[in-house]
């Protein structure tokens, strides 16, 4: 059943009109990014505290994670993972007046974030690791993010100094396969009741792809696009960005900010950014740039 909290997002997102911005904030302890609030002493606090700060800073809605995704993480149990996210999203419905999102592929997880007012479901794995996900968002009138994802954590490599990558998929036509993989989700999504005007794409960069292949999905959003869906993209701080200029996390808001700027020309209607503030005003002006009337 659709929670009464629940943000009436088709008329929150005017697509084509702007840039969204969605602050990241993530409750683990281990996110690539190092901004993972679980070894804070009240988490749930921390996350709110920061929750008002990305929405100042000109967040336009927040994601809320509770399992890292960096390349080699260990996955985690959907109970450690509802005791890390429901909390927060609870607590952040009755503090902020932005939809909220909860990242995640699981169904369990999905059920209770959307109970507690979350009113999108970010599943990083596009319906291809529990197809139960698409009934509950349904069930719940609720918008759902379908990203591409061919990670393997066979094919990743740590660096200590740029942070873990991708070092091979089997492509056979990066884009193209990419685009199938995408319909496939989007084909289940729309199976279990999903409306169309509910489902947004994300390219999935960082996510079982080399640098070349990110750096070349980026610019070939294009081609997405003509599927007919919102595109969400999420470069930042990336590790292709590191590996690219050979900078570590910490040296990475130039990098991520032509990457924002690029993924804006190519189509790309939210911004997935850990640096809102910076971010934003990048959004804005590339807005200004290739959205003028």
């Amino acid at each position: 059943m659709k929670s009464e909290s629940v943000m009436h997002l088709p008329d929150f997102f005017q697509w084509g009109t702007q840039t969204y911005i969605m602050g990241i904030i993530n409750t683990t302890p281990d996110s690539f990014s190092g901004d993972g609030l679980g070894s804070e002493d009240d988490p749930v606090q921390a996350a709110v505290e920061l929750g008002k700060k990305l929405v100042a800073d000109g967040a336009h809605l927040l994601d809320v994670g509770g399992e890292s995704t960096r390349p080699g993480a260990s996955p985690v149990t959907a109970e450690l993972e509802l005791r890390r996210v429901t909390p927060v999203i609870e607590a952040l419905a009755g503090a902020v007046n932005v939809p909220i999102s909860v990242d995640t592929s699981k169904a369990s997880v999905a059920q209770d974030a959307l109970d507690a007012g979350a009113s999108i479901v970010n599943d990083v794995w596009g319906l291809k690791r529990d197809r139960r996900l698409a009934t509950v968002v349904a069930a719940h009138e609720a918008t759902l993010i379908l990203m591409h994802n061919r990670s393997n954590s066979d094919e990743a490599r740590a660096n200590k100094r740029l942070g873990g990558h991708y070092v091979g998929s089997d492509y056979n036509a990066l884009v193209a396969d990419i685009r199938r993989e995408l319909k496939e989700s989007v084909t289940l999504a729309c199976a279990a009741g999903i409306q169309n005007g509910k489902i947004i794409l994300d390219p999935g960069i960082g996510f079982g792809k080399t640098v070349k292949q990110n750096r070349r999905l980026l610019n070939e959003l294009g081609n997405l696009k003509e599927l007919g869906y919102p595109l969400l993209i999420g470069p930042s701080r990336k590790s292709f960005i590191g590996y690219t200029l050979d900078l570590p996390l910490e040296d990475r808001l130039e990098g991520t900010a032509a990457a924002v700027a690029v993924g804006i020309t190519r189509g790309a209607d939210i911004v997935r950014v850990h640096d809102v503030r910076a971010m934003a005003r990048v959004a804005r002006m590339t807005d200004a740039l290739v959205r003028a009337a």
